[in-house]
């Protein structure tokens, strides 16, 4: 394995080392979204040799599906004379191959994309349970790496299931997105080597995807590769919008009717209130959807200050996404120069606006560093609420344990924020709202986010503490 090849990903190396010199077999998942990198993970780590690998079929019949393993099995040697008739016989000829192979040392058997094997009526969970559990895991010396990129197939067939699998699949590795810091890295490991305003906004359109940051060109300047990728006719990812919500959901109609309620709320929506905009059923499916959105992290779920957890606010969380329904959505001949035009429009600004928070929250531990908080217990959620004063929104409350609340300001501009006089009197009184309506007796600051500081006035020292773009990038 070649450690340069890879940005972050040192914890899930270390994890991975680990589990293959461990003195017993292991049963390893890597799962997490379309794009972001599971494959090349697991190839680059194992320098791609395997003892048996196969790539599940997408949309493809038991009867494929079938043929292709068979000819997974001739390719790393088996002795198999036809196509097995079911899985079972599948998983027996595997293990029989397995068997063969007398090194003393971990056997790699490497399965991607393992939903897809999983048809209707394949019978293929149970053949599959029963060569683990029946076989695999009573050896000492098996590495069963499986990938997948539709998580609510794996959270609810494996990482749930309360029969077969149960507890079996000890070994989790959840691939997160790229970071600021790890995009930057990645970037200027391809050439690129952009302002961070630019790669900020880079990120704010895909998201930490290595995939996506693949198709950068580092000859065009960060406008004209948003055109290239998103807006040329038949760009690279025009079309990615349907693939990544049927590969993550299966049946995705319900889902997009969620996110696109989302997208239409910067300060986002309670569970009644999304069920108000997309007349879905409350009904457990819908939980169902929630918790799928939550957990493959396309929806971020926060509590409200103050309450409990039947008080959750659901916001959109997935930059692509967000990104896709603002400007590219039902735009069938878009100019080809579409971003680079829109350079100055209003409503860009709104979205970097939206955006930004849910960067700024999906770096919370950066924020948490940069005002020298890393080391307390904190809960983050937002509030919204009205008092004798007024009323008034907070998109992001860090609630500390030092009997001391951080009130956030999150603001994205092309260069210092000013605060004027008006702003502050809003300042002002959005902190003695906040303080009136939930009778907080805690020490209440300021803190401003911003990209490139606060300028120094007579109405900046209303803020206390100060989170640059920088300061993400740490």
């Amino acid at each position: 394995m070649d450690r340069n090849l890879f940005i972050g990903r040192e914890y899930e190396i270390r994890q991975l080392e680990k589990y293959r010199n461990s003195k017993e077999s292991e049963f390893i998942i890597v799962y997490g979204r379309r794009r972001v990198g599971k494959t090349f993970l697991v190839k680059e780590f194992f320098d791609d040799t395997y003892d048996f690998r196969v790539t599940g079929l997408y949309k493809k019949p038991k009867k494929m599906q079938l043929k292709n393993f068979y000819l997974a099995l001739l390719e790393y040697g088996a002795d198999v004379k036809k196509v097995p008739s079911d899985w079972l016989e599948a998983f027996a000829e595997l293990k029989k191959l397995l068997k063969s192979i007398k090194e003393k040392r971990k056997k790699i058997v490497f399965i991607d994309e393992l939903p897809w094997l999983d048809n209707r009526q394949s019978e293929f969970l149970g053949a599959f349970e029963s060569f683990w559990n029946g076989w695999g895991a009573q050896q000492n010396d098996i590495m069963l790496v499986v990938c997948g990129s539709a998580t609510t197939w794996i959270t609810k067939k494996i990482l749930s299931d309360k029969g077969g699998l149960f507890n079996r699949a000890a070994r989790r590795i959840y691939l997160m997105p790229f970071t600021l810091q790890e995009t930057e890295r990645y970037l200027v490991s391809r050439g690129i080597r952009w302002s961070r305003y630019d790669i900020a906004e880079c990120y704010m359109t895909m998201g930490g995807i290595p995939y996506y940051l693949k198709l950068l060109d580092n000859e065009l300047s960060y406008l004209a590769n948003i055109d290239a990728v998103f807006f040329k006719r038949k760009g690279p990812l025009w079309d990615e919008f349907d693939h990544l919500y049927e590969t993550l959901f299966g049946t995705s109609k319900g889902y997009l009717k969620i996110i696109e309620a989302l997208a239409t709320k910067k300060s986002g929506l309670t569970r009644k209130e999304i069920i108000d905009e997309t007349h879905l059923e409350d009904n457990g499916l819908f939980t169902e959807m929630l918790k799928n959105l939550s957990d493959s992290q396309f929806v971020r779920a926060y509590n409200t200050f103050g309450y409990n957890e039947k008080n959750v606010v659901y916001q959109l969380a997935d930059y692509f996404t967000l990104f896709y329904l603002r400007f590219m959505k039902g735009k069938q001949n878009p100019d080809e120069n579409f971003w680079t035009h829109y350079l100055d429009n209003p409503a860009k600004s709104s979205w970097a606006g939206q955006t930004f928070e849910q960067v700024c929250k999906g770096h919370i531990l950066q924020v948490k560093k940069a005002i020298g908080i890393s080391a307390l217990l904190t809960d983050i959620s937002s509030w919204q609420g009205t008092s004798e004063g007024g009323k008034a929104q907070i998109d992001l409350i860090i609630d500390r344990r030092d009997r001391t609340t951080n009130i956030c300001e999150i603001k994205f501009s092309m260069g210092e924020y000013t605060i004027d006089k008006d702003y502050e009197e809003r300042l002002r009184k959005k902190v003695q709202v906040f303080r009136e309506a939930t009778k907080s007796r805690k020490a209440l600051q300021l803190v401003m986010i911003t990209t490139y500081g606060v300028r120094q006035n007579t109405h900046s020292g209303i803020v206390q503490s100060e989170v640059t773009l920088d300061d993400l990038f740490e």
